[in-house]
């Protein structure tokens, strides 16, 4: 069975252990059971002799595309969005205006990451938002897609991103410390600042701009109970929430792409989960949700080395967690370990 986490010491000294050996300063720890907050900790520090508080705010990475995905959907059911439109009749890219595949685009595509981009434009050979295949065909992971999106959604509703997010999403959720641009309003001595591999902190600035794609600030609080407003329905009908956590595209053997959420299935007692991560510069993040069991686990960390102790974590929370952890990466051809000698490494070996 699971490990019992609540006050337990030896999970406690194990993920300071994991903190310390890959040198990620602060980790923030949400566990959901029937459906509401059971457990909710940040271990570490923000500083030199100052603990990381319960309310930390991280910045969590692509877990954005969650909350947008979950805007976008209450925007459907609401009537006021349809998935199958195409979004060149809000807008057009102009990297893509001359190509006629713009008009076969849709919010159905972004939310499935089938719309044919790269994750970014500047990582195409071409350096501008280009089709790789038509819209549909096939499943590659992409940020553009989202901020396409965006674009789309703030012309039909002639509102900015965070205007939406925060009036139809984190203020009737009561998410106090979630938002999407950095402001005035920002408690900076919260925030868990971005380190590298050796526990350095980035110098880079803490002001992120409105991204439907990244760089939501928020607390462990605040999106646990986005996860819980999600395992319960999220407010859309059984139709629309069946077709978001049923597989739309395959990713891997146990894990497909819903709409918006990655989806596992196979797990023991017939469960399913949802999931997403963020990997940014000294940001990784992973969430999965379990609609069935009404559970979930929030972990979010501020160090390039995070998901070694967001693994530890996922593999030893819950009685499901092998499982868990397995299928989100499960490979079905691993590729064979061999040993290099030392001499032909240090060939190699030097900055490029």
């Amino acid at each position: 069975g699971p490990i019992p986490y609540k006050n337990n010491l030896d999970y406690q000294e194990n993920i300071e252990a994991l903190m310390a050996e890959y040198a990620v300063p602060a980790v923030g720890i949400g566990i959901i059971e029937e459906g509401e907050i059971s457990y909710m900790n940040v271990f570490g520090e923000l500083q030199e002799g100052v603990p990381a508080p319960e309310n930390t705010i991280f910045n969590v990475a692509s877990i954005t595309k969650t909350v947008i995905t979950m805007l976008t959907l209450k925007l459907v059911e609401a009537g006021e969005w349809d998935l199958d439109e195409p979004l060149f009749h809000y807008w057009i890219d102009p990297d893509v205006a001359n190509d006629s595949l713009n008009k076969k685009l849709t919010t159905y595509h972004v939310l499935t990451h089938q719309t044919g981009f790269v994750n970014w434009r500047w990582n195409h050979p071409t350096k501008k938002l280009t089709f790789d295949f038509e819209p549909g065909a096939d499943f590659q992971y992409s940020g553009e897609g989202f901020k396409y999106l965006r674009h789309a959604l703030e012309n039909k509703f002639n509102k900015p991103l965070e205007q939406l997010t925060d009036s139809l999403i984190f203020k009737p959720l009561g998410m106090v410390d979630t938002r999407q641009a950095w402001d005035a309003n920002l408690d900076t001595s919260r925030f868990a600042a971005w380190h590298d591999t050796e526990g350095n902190k980035y110098e880079k600035s803490f002001v992120t701009g409105v991204s439907a794609a990244d760089d939501l600030l928020t607390t462990v609080e605040d999106y646990c109970r986005f996860g819980i407003w999600v395992i319960n329905g999220g407010g859309l009908s059984s139709t629309l929430y069946d077709k978001m956590v049923c597989p739309q595209s395959d990713i891997k053997e146990y894990r497909s792409q819903g709409l918006g959420w990655s989806v596992i299935k196979g797990l023991p007692n017939d469960e399913y989960a949802i999931s997403h991560g963020g990997s940014d510069y000294g940001v990784k993040t992973l969430s999965y949700f379990l609609p069935k069991s009404k559970r979930g686990l929030v972990l979010f960390t501020n160090g390039d080395n995070g998901f070694a102790v967001i693994n530890y974590l996922t593999e030893n929370t819950f009685d499901i967690g092998n499982s868990l952890h397995k299928y989100m990466y499960y490979r079905a051809n691993l590729p064979e370990i061999v040993s290099v000698p030392d001499d032909i490494i240090e060939k190699y070996t030097g900055r490029y």
